[in-house]
């Protein structure tokens, strides 16, 4: 490789660091994920997501107007094969807190399931069980999940497909049992974005199929569906999660969220109806995604509380 193919190589890799950098601390701005004094637990499975999300909120910790602590957990669910060595040589060069949980879920999964049917549900019920206890164990205040755009995006269309709801994975929430905080700071992160920033930082990747479960199908086809999309119809990604962040409930059909009954007389809301008319829609979709030169959002001026 050229020095100039070298230096342009460095430069683009230098804007997707800044990018997902500024990114996730405007998410965390944005939805108040991390305040001062927070003990923020990074679930790191061993994939691309989770390494970036303690990656970013390292730095984040470092450059932000508030104190925070970050520590990762690793839940080792004893699935044949799992290279229990590698998060904690890796952890162990980063020089962070961390705490690798050992629970045979594996063995309790392999029981109950039939063979041949998703493992999945239960895994994911265990696994959350756990992981709610080891927060409170370590006393966490914030419980960090590496999902991103991609992810919220198809957890909507899923429940709108399968589902019938319109809803989807939320950047912040309090958990189903009620006490632990769970935010996802890469909610503004394309999937692209992140598998292109773990390659070029060689994080030590862990396969995800050591469980030999099945796909999800359903999630399977709706991601082939998105990615068509984005590259038959370009923008069309970004334009749907604008869309998901600028919901106008008046002009959607659940009379639970919008008071339709009580409607009056000169109340024109968000436009009001324009009946006959044909609608008009932008040619182009919204909130195309500008170059990262044209950006003036810097992550130190980013202000988390």
């Amino acid at each position: 490789m050229s020095h100039s193919q070298e230096a342009k190589q460095a430069y683009s890799l230098n804007k997707l660091q800044k990018r997902l950098r500024r990114l996730a601390g405007q998410a965390v701005g944005d939805f108040n994920m991390i305040e001062e004094g927070d003990r923020v637990m990074v679930c790191l499975s061993g994939g691309k997501d989770s390494y970036t999300l303690l990656d970013v909120l390292q730095h984040l910790q470092r450059v932000a107007p508030i104190k925070f602590d970050v520590f990762a957990i690793n839940l080792d669910q004893k699935q044949p094969g799992f290279p229990e060595h590698i998060l904690p040589e890796y952890l162990d060069t980063l020089g962070i807190e961390y705490k690798i949980v050992e629970e045979d879920t594996y063995s309790i999964v392999k029981d109950k399931i039939p063979e041949g049917k998703t493992t999945c549900s239960l895994c994911s019920r265990l696994r959350r069980g756990i992981l709610y206890r080891t927060a409170k164990e370590m006393g966490a205040t914030k419980i960090a999940l590496g999902h991103h755009r991609d992810d919220m995006i198809e957890t909507m269309f899923l429940n709108m497909f399968y589902g019938g709801k319109l809803k989807g994975m939320p950047p912040k929430l309090m958990s189903d049992d009620g006490q632990h905080m769970v935010i996802r700071p890469l909610a503004y992160c394309k999937e692209a974005d992140i598998a292109h920033y773990a390659q070029s930082q060689a994080f030590p990747i862990i396969p995800c199929n050591l469980c030999g479960s099945q796909e999800n199908l359903q999630r399977k086809h709706v991601k082939a569906m998105l990615n068509e999309w984005n590259t038959t119809h370009p923008g069309r990604v970004e334009s749907i999660f604008t869309a998901m962040q600028n919901v106008v409930p008046s002009h959607l059909a659940d009379h639970a969220l919008f008071d339709f009954r009580a409607l009056q007389k000169d109340d024109v809301i968000d436009g009001g109806d324009i009946a006959l008319d044909k609608p008009e829609f932008p040619s182009a979709p919204a909130n195309a995604e500008q170059d990262e030169d044209e950006q003036t959002v810097q992550i130190q001026a980013i202000e988390l509380s």
